[in-house]
């Protein structure tokens, strides 16, 4: 999970009234559903909202309510509460959805919050809460991380992160050596430009992680 800037939303939406009109195949419409892929892939790239996985071929993806539409039917059209998410039914969107009830205000948003300041992204694999966090923000992380299922101990993430790391590890290795002959500077700049290259790749957050704790 990484931090998201949303802009504004898809003109389309706005045709839409909670009460008057249910989501469905056919609202929003085939091309206004696209329209909508298009803003999210703004927003978030072709990375899943919450586990940070490639949802960039078809079938991969779901047009996800971060307030579940049952709960909250009068944000099914709001766009402020879209997400692109992943298609696994272990994690993420469609786990969310069936994990039973919950409170909404514990989940983090990542339009809103920075998971950052909640998370630390081990390299291998795992991911925990931070150790300075106070009890408010410490159940946030926590029943982010089980709500979405972003950590399970035999879950596939963790697998698939530790597989995303490990093409960087000769990286880090490299920026360990490095502070024998260079500067914090020289090393700090030279972290920069790598995190700035796998900016865009998937599970970009534990490979920007594993980077940064050499500096």
């Amino acid at each position: 999970m990484r931090k998201l800037v949303r802009g504004e939303g898809p003109h389309c939406l706005t045709r839409y009234r909670h009460g008057v009109h249910r989501w469905s195949l056919e609202s929003p419409t085939p091309p206004e559903r696209e329209q909508v892929w298009e803003y999210l892939r703004t927003m978030q790239g072709t990375r899943c909202a919450y586990c940070e996985a490639d949802i960039g071929k078809p079938g991969r993806a779901h047009i996800e309510h971060f307030r579940q539409r049952d709960r909250h039917p009068q944000g099914t059209f709001d766009w402020s509460n879209l997400f692109g998410s992943c298609n696994r039914e272990d994690t993420c969107g469609k786990f969310k959805d069936a994990c039973g009830p919950y409170e909404h205000s514990d989940l983090l948003k990542p339009d809103l919050d920075e998971p950052d300041d909640f998370f630390i992204f081990v390299n291998d694999g795992t991911i925990a809460p931070r150790d300075n966090l106070d009890e408010p923000a410490r159940k946030r992380a926590i029943e982010t991380l089980r709500i979405f299922n972003l950590d399970a101990q035999n879950g596939a993430l963790r697998e698939m992160r530790r597989e995303a790391i490990r093409p960087h590890l000769d990286t880090a290795q490299t920026i360990m050596e490095m502070f024998e002959e260079y500067s914090q500077s020289d090393i700090q700049a030279f972290i920069d430009g790598e995190i700035q290259n796998i900016a865009h790749h998937p599970f970009a957050t534990s490979i920007r992680h594993t980077l940064s704790v050499m500096a």
